[in-house]
């Protein structure tokens, strides 16, 4: 049952990363990376790598970091579905302050495990987050107006939280 709803997972993220290699076409990769261990040489022009699921028990996050990692890249995007990472569940809390920029040590302390699971409600996954903090990784964390995203790329002010 565990595996069959990591793979649910896998397959949507794959069909949003067609979608979202499709808008960025001109300056994306020619195919969406599904392995963050297979070798890519990007051109020079492909300023965006898109990624999606890979297999069960990994969650997009740390894909992104793997990626990051074998691509020596300094930067990952997170897009979610909050513009930001709050110091508490905006779910559940009305006075959940967003967080403009924080720390790696204090963002695994906010959100309090250390284990990632399917299904898990975080801003960006624990074991990504402890690995993204051993490579000195920025990820920014945003929500998916892409106007925002657009900002963000092109180093304009945006709308998110930067963890570094």
């Amino acid at each position: 049952m565990r595996e069959d709803l990591d793979w649910l997972g896998i397959h949507a993220t794959r069909l949003n990363a067609h979608l979202l290699r499709t808008i960025f076409r001109e300056a994306a990769y020619s195919r969406v990376i599904k392995n963050p261990n297979e070798k890519i040489k990007p051109r020079s022009s492909d300023r965006v790598v898109v990624a999606a699921g890979w297999k069960p028990g990994r969650s997009t996050d740390y894909i992104a970091v793997l990626l990051a990692k074998n691509l020596g890249a300094r930067t990952v995007i997170n897009i979610t579905n909050t513009d930001f990472v709050y110091d508490k569940d905006p779910t559940k809390f009305s006075d959940a302050r967003p967080l403009r920029q924080t720390s790696w040590k204090d963002f695994r302390r906010l959100i309090g495990v250390t284990k990632w699971s399917p299904g898990l409600n975080t801003p960006f996954d624990p074991v990504a987050a402890k690995v993204a903090e051993k490579m000195s990784l920025k990820v920014a964390v945003m929500g998916k107006d892409l106007g925002n995203l657009e900002s963000f790329l092109n180093g304009r002010q945006f709308r998110g939280t930067v963890i570094s």
